[in-house]
């Protein structure tokens, strides 16, 4: 008998077959989020990403255009490039040193005559192409030369992702990190969406926004969210921001979206983050968490510190005192809700494993997880459908679930 895990079986979030599976018909079939659009600013600089099973990188050519590669050298499939960096005016394969031009074009076979004396057509051996293309200001890639837009595959939930411009902001190097959960990727992408636990594991770390009207909904296989502030921040909210606005007034709240597959983003009135998440085997899942701020001086940023200390100074907290605490390391004692989360994730993923394992009825705050979960099987469906690339579920099968507003229901603010 299959163990379930409300819609999708047990399996989904252990075995080596299912996370094979999606690597193929999902992380090698949909935009892949590469980096910020600033990460490759000048012809030369260039990027590299995971997407599935393919790995690809982006590169601003002598004409200052950004173009996409599968990173394979087209002699013997050495990668040609590392994660991030610049070159002068040419890619060239530390194997054998072939060489290939901004464009992707091969320019130099080293002992070309004497290794090849029939002759070599260069011509055929470019880089295979990829695609790139630029959304709010973010880098995404798609393994297909000729995929269905960007724009398609994000076009419905466009509207509902706030006023931010993160191209106009600034990133703040010190939030930057990248760490990895022992948990299968869905786990995370669940967590971040899941209602029911924000106002339990987060009890004394999240609380100033307003969870109880917390609107959200699906537009194909993206979630989408907002909340108002909580009347104790909202009261004096201009003093209270911790950094300067970055969305023009009255425009108010917290955007937490987590959009298909793995991209979580966190936007309120002084930030912008990202939550990306990439999957790493059955049960381990690299984060990386990037924050962009608004371009402003020092000055402005020290002012607003001091306008909202009152306001932070005794802000969040443990979820259990000392006296219950396991020692200085524990999670449930830190008062930071990302540890809150990992703990719980990796936790949960331990006991997918055990033969007592028994999913118990899903709350009304966990309807999101359900609807992630059908977003999986409904994706499935279609590339066996064969229904193109689906990059747009926004007119296809997925489920059209309504906004959802909940009366004392929580829903999930991490900016991660």
């Amino acid at each position: 008998m299959t163990r379930m895990y409300h819609r999708l079986p047990v399996d989904a979030y252990t075995s080596q077959d299912w996370f094979d599976r999606e690597q193929r018909q999902i992380f090698s079939r949909t935009w892949r989020y590469a980096g910020l659009a600033e990460d490759v600013p000048e012809p030369g600089h260039f990027i590299s990403v995971q997407a599935g099973l393919n790995n690809i990188f982006t590169v601003m050519g002598r004409d200052h255009r950004l173009r996409a590669f599968h990173n394979i050298c087209r002699h013997r499939g050495t990668q040609l490039i590392r994660a991030v960096g610049k070159t002068q005016k040419a890619l060239t394969c530390p194997y054998h040193d072939w060489t290939y031009d901004l464009e992707g074009n091969l320019i130099s076979v080293p002992d070309e005559a004497k290794e090849y004396p029939d002759g070599i057509d260069k011509s055929c051996l470019g880089l295979k192409p990829a695609s790139v293309d630029i959304w709010r200001g973010m880098l995404f890639v798609h393994p297909d030369p000729n995929p269905p837009s960007l724009v398609e595959w994000f076009g419905a939930v466009d509207p509902l992702l706030g006023p931010h411009k993160p191209e106009d902001l600034v990133e703040y190097p010190d939030a930057r990190r990248s760490y990895e959960i022992k948990a299968n990727w869905k786990i995370v992408v669940e967590n971040y969406i899941d209602v029911y636990h924000l106002s339990h594991l987060h009890s004394n770390t999240l609380h100033m926004y307003d969870h109880a009207r917390a609107e959200y909904g699906w537009k194909g296989p993206h979630y989408h969210f907002w909340e108002p502030p909580a009347p104790d921040y909202a009261t004096e909210l201009e003093k209270n921001l911790p950094t300067p606005r970055v969305i023009p007034e009255p425009h108010i709240g917290a955007w937490v979206p987590m959009l298909f597959p793995g991209i979580g983003l966190g936007a309120g009135e002084d930030s912008w983050n990202i939550f990306i998440l990439t999957p790493l085997g059955p049960e381990l899942t690299r984060v990386e968490n990037r924050t962009k701020l608004a371009n402003a001086s020092g000055w402005e940023f020290q002012k607003q510190e001091w306008s909202s200390w009152s306001f932070w100074k005794d802000f969040g907290g443990p979820k259990y005192p000392d006296g219950d605490a396991t020692g200085e390391d524990d999670p449930m004692a830190s008062g930071d809700f990302t540890a809150e989360d990992i703990y719980a994730c990796e936790q949960q993923q331990k006991s997918l494993t055990s033969p007592y394992f028994e999913v118990g009825p899903a709350a009304n705050g966990e309807s999101p997880v359900v609807s992630h979960q059908q977003a999986i099987l409904d994706f499935f469906a279609t590339q066996q459908a064969g229904t193109s690339q689906v990059p747009s579920g926004i007119n296809g099968p997925f489920p059209q679930l309504p906004v959802r507003k909940t009366p004392a229901t929580p829903l999930n603010l991490e900016r991660k």
